[in-house]
């Protein structure tokens, strides 16, 4: 178990998965974490989630957090640094969550010699199975590092990354989950449509998704092999696909992913 003190600035959905992940892995014990929040409802959840103490007051966390990690919206992040100046010094690691917002703008605020890391999470951390790509500024230490990447392991798979191609990652695994559960939902009317009951039809969806994402991460074959596996020919699979190049579905997505990466990207020169 770590002996840092974790500090949340912003206690949303966000941070609530991260903390209640890490309590649920042993990695962080309750009374190391700590977050803030104007909003006495997200505070209210926080701590229900966690265990861990909350306050109305940003200094509060910041001067008493050894790691301090800034989950706060894209547009509130100016802000927040300027209230968070002085209490960021060479001896605290700072690590936003915010996305599209760049390591030299966290650095104009807060001094060149902040030690600053910037990752992109995704919800399913709070099962475990999080996707999170990061990077990491000039100054942080092969310490701080090593410690990013166990807090982000504990609580699913990460990757380390230029950070030119972090826009790209929200595009993906950041914005991703939404799309996988549109997908979900859509399996699921199908088979609703075709007679299923509801719950029936949503467990048989989400559970195939399941399983062929594990196919697809055991790395024994690649997707389109796996693909043509299912296809028999003239079978119920092949028509299946017919009608989803039909519909566009594979454009869709490629086109989903760099909207959001192109979201991401405005969002960080704002």
């Amino acid at each position: 178990m770590l002996n840092e003190r974790i500090g949340f600035i912003g206690a949303g959905q966000m941070a609530t998965a991260l903390a209640q992940g890490w309590v649920r892995a042993g990695l962080v014990s309750a009374e190391n974490l700590i977050a803030s929040d104007p909003f006495a409802d997200a505070r209210d959840r926080f701590t229900h989630a966690t265990g861990a103490q909350t306050s109305p007051d940003n200094g509060v966390v910041a001067s008493t957090s050894q790691v301090l990690f800034l989950a706060v919206k894209p547009q509130q992040m100016a802000s927040v640094l300027e209230e968070l100046q002085p209490w960021i010094g060479e001896e605290k690691l700072v690590v936003s969550v915010a996305a599209g917002v760049r390591i030299a703008s966290l650095a104009r605020t807060l001094g060149s010699s902040a030690r600053l890391v910037r990752v992109m999470p995704n919800t399913p951390c709070l099962v475990g199975l999080g996707a999170f790509g990061y990077c990491a500024g000039g100054t942080a230490t092969e310490s701080d590092i090593r410690l990013v990447d166990r807090l982000l392991s504990a609580v699913g798979v990460a990757h380390r990354v230029d950070e030119k191609l972090m826009d790209a990652v929200t595009g993906l695994s950041g914005s991703g989950p939404a799309f996988v559960y549109m997908m979900i939902e859509a399996m699921a009317d199908g088979g609703v449509k075709m007679g299923l009951p509801r719950q029936v039809a949503l467990g048989l969806a989400a559970q195939t998704v399941r399983g062929a994402a594990e196919m697809v991460l055991s790395g024994a074959e690649h997707p389109a092999v796996l693909k043509d596996r299912v296809a028999s020919p003239g079978g119920t699979t092949i028509a299946g696909i017919a009608a989803l190049e039909s519909g566009g579905l594979r454009a869709a997505m490629i086109a989903a992913v760099e909207a959001a990466t192109r979201r991401s990207a405005e969002l960080g020169a704002s």
